[in-house]
This record gives structure tokens, C-alpha cells and sequence, in this order.
């Protein structure tokens, strides 16, 4: 019988999901108790419009530059950065090239 290993490795999240033309798209890469890990490619130019998230959230680039729009105060984000985002905070996201984020959900109801 082979134990279960306690970790997931995932060696390149970004290879995981494309760009594709005028289009924005999104794949879940992980899931376990209590957190989710969807991936989103992003076409120049392309955005999601004004939301909700009903838990926290950590936003991080892969690649490209992208827009966030949270609670009134605009940041720009580049390969490497991050932003947390509490509960319900109305946020947007713009992509000013081609672009990938990581999108990590933390729900400690799971």
C-alpha cells in the first residue's frame, strides 16, 4: 500500500492556462478543504467587471500587467505581485497585455 502524499507540488502553475484572442479564461488548478486555486488568462484589453468574492482572496501575476480595481483605489500589478482582498470587496481586474493571474480562494468553512 502506498501512503498518501501530504503535499501537492504543481511546478508550473502558469503553463497550466493560455492566453487565448480577444477572450479571457479561467481553469481551476487545485482544490482542497479550504482553498481553491483557479488560474486566468487574460487577452490585451480584456477584464472582469466589477465583483464580489463571498470569501477572502490572494491575487498574484504570472505574467503580463493587469489592473486591479479595489474598493475605489486602483493598483497595477506585474509578474510578482499580489494583493489580498477581504470578504466582499468590490474589485475589478484589466488587462493591459496578455496576461495570467493566480486567483487563490480561502474559505475556513471547509
Amino acid at each position: 500500500m502506498v501512503d498518501a502524499v501530504p503535499f501537492t507540488a504543481i511546478p508550473d502553475l502558469a503553463g497550466l492556462i493560455e492566453v487565448q484572442t480577444e477572450a479571457t479564461v479561467s481553469r481551476t488548478a487545485f482544490r482542497s478543504p479550504g482553498v481553491r486555486v483557479v488560474l486566468f488568462g487574460f487577452d490585451a484589453g480584456q477584464e472582469l467587471t466589477e465583483h464580489t468574492a463571498a470569501m477572502p482572496v490572494l491575487l498574484q501575476v504570472l505574467s503580463g500587467r493587469l489592473s486591479v480595481t479595489a474598493d475605489g483605489r486602483t493598483e497595477e500589478l506585474v509578474p510578482g505581485g499580489f494583493m489580498h482582498l477581504d470578504t466582499r470587496v468590490p474589485h475589478a481586474v484589466y488587462a493591459h497585455e496578455p496576461s495570467k493571474l493566480q486567483l487563490t480562494m480561502l474559505d475556513a468553512r471547509q
